[in-house]
């Protein structure tokens, strides 16, 4: 009789099982292509330079369009993911996209490129459908692993970097939008057949852009938003910024260049699972700490410029050269990348341990800091780079702005921890 009565509570926790499965695999899936077209300006940007003859100023400015728009969306698709469920805001969020995606091919002016740049944006909206979506799905004690899988569909950057400079040579830049809507419309439907939907995970919200904004007049936040601004907009900034920088710097292939750049864009995404094991672990405090360490020595040194220094020797002047080769570059980059991928994680374990019963606000305001500061770095790269000449004058912005957060750490969570007496933590040894 017991065996009678347990079986269709059994049966319904394998289908709700095998349900949750799908939607984390074609969610992650959707996520993972589109990243990729919110990248995708940073390959068919070189050839769009090139032709409409660019500065690098208003080169940062076109790869940065489609980052503006998908940041400023993350909040309210958040709400509206609450309301409507993430199924049918996911799928609509991707239909809406391939229009755009399809029209950039006949764009000729650099107007168009920006304003088509907008549209197609919104694709970089869907991890905060995606994220709450998948979460819903799995127990509370399972949803680290579930939004860690999903995040590292931020790889989609690195996939762009695999698919698009192919496309470019064989068939010119015009081709990758064409194939890139066909490729989101295809995922749209695959997603719409294999995802599913619950009323349970629906949830009322009041909350409005404006009320989500005051949060930022807590200084916690503002420090989390600062940290999020280096390891995930620095993250998308470099990605967009990297194969454009390897074909001036060292006179590369643009396929070369591109598979190049993706040391630093595969493991920025796919490692960010490993930084939230990391968190769980070690905590938010010292793994972020221990980011911005590395990022500021990396950063340190991608910063030096290709140098040639005479000195006067007693047999004469000789010339020496100092600088990065590719292969010590590369390197430095794919560090940088492993790092940034555990901060991701690691700044959203700082949200959940401070803010547990707001972490959907806190997580949306930081995530749209994330975002803008992805959209202003790639402008002041390009900047920069007209104003002095200098490529790596990118790394020295990102010097500068590590340099702030680890002063602001320091004085805020490091110097308050006490490291000698009977209040000091225990030895890890």
């Amino acid at each position: 009789m017991s065996v009678n009565s347990s079986s269709p509570s059994s049966a319904k926790s394998a289908s709700n099982g095998r349900k949750a499965l799908s939607v984390l695999i074609v969610s992650t899936l959707a996520f993972t292509v589109c990243f990729m077209v919110w990248m995708m300006f940073g390959v068919i940007g070189i050839p769009i330079k090139k032709a409409l003859n660019l500065n690098s100023t208003e080169f940062g400015l076109l790869t940065a369009m489609p980052v503006l728009s998908g940041s400023l969306i993350r909040v309210p698709l958040g709400i509206w993911t609450d309301k409507f469920g993430g199924r049918i805001v996911f799928f609509c969020l991707m239909m809406a996209c391939v229009l755009p995606i399809w029209l950039m091919s006949y764009a000729t002016a650099y107007w168009h490129f920006l304003v088509i740049g907008l549209f197609v944006g919104l694709a970089g909206g869907s991890f905060s459908v995606g994220t709450p979506y998948v979460a819903r799905w799995f127990p509370k004690n399972r949803q680290g692993f579930a939004m860690g899988v999903f995040g590292a569909g931020n790889s989609g950057a690195a996939v762009n970097k695999f698919v698009a400079p192919g496309l470019v040579v064989a068939f010119g830049w015009t081709m990758v939008p064409h194939v890139y809507a066909a490729v989101l419309l295809g995922t749209a439907i695959l997603f719409w057949f294999f995802s599913y939907s619950d009323d349970k995970h629906l949830v009322a919200s009041n909350a409005s852009f404006v009320s989500q904004l005051k949060a930022l007049r807590d200084p916690k936040v503002l420090k989390y938003c600062q940290y999020y601004s280096i390891v995930f907009g620095g993250y998308v900034a470099l990605s967009l910024w990297m194969v454009q920088y390897y074909v001036g710097e060292y006179g590369l292939d643009i396929r070369v260049a591109a598979l190049l750049a993706a040391c630093f864009s595969l493991p920025g995404g796919v490692l960010r699972a490993v930084g939230g094991w990391m968190s769980d672990k070690h905590g938010a405090h010292n793994v972020t700490w221990w980011v911005l360490w590395v990022s500021w020595i990396c950063l340190f040194l991608l910063s030096y410029p290709q140098t040639d220094f005479t000195v006067l020797t007693v047999n004469g002047p000789k010339t020496f050269h100092i600088g990065l080769n590719v292969y010590m570059f590369t390197a430095l980059m794919f560090t940088l990348g492993i790092a940034m991928a555990f901060g991701k994680a690691s700044v959203f374990k700082y949200i959940s341990d401070d803010y547990g019963a707001n972490i959907g606000t806190i997580s949306g305001i930081v995530g749209l800091a994330g975002g803008l500061g992805g959209f202003v770095l790639p402008i002041m790269f390009g900047a920069l780079m007209d104003l002095t000449g200098i490529r790596s004058s990118a790394f020295m912005l990102m010097y500068g702005v590590v340099w702030v957060s680890l002063i602001w750490m320091y004085w805020t969570e490091v110097r308050k921890t006490e490291m000698m007496g009977s209040n000091a933590p225990p030895s890890p040894i």
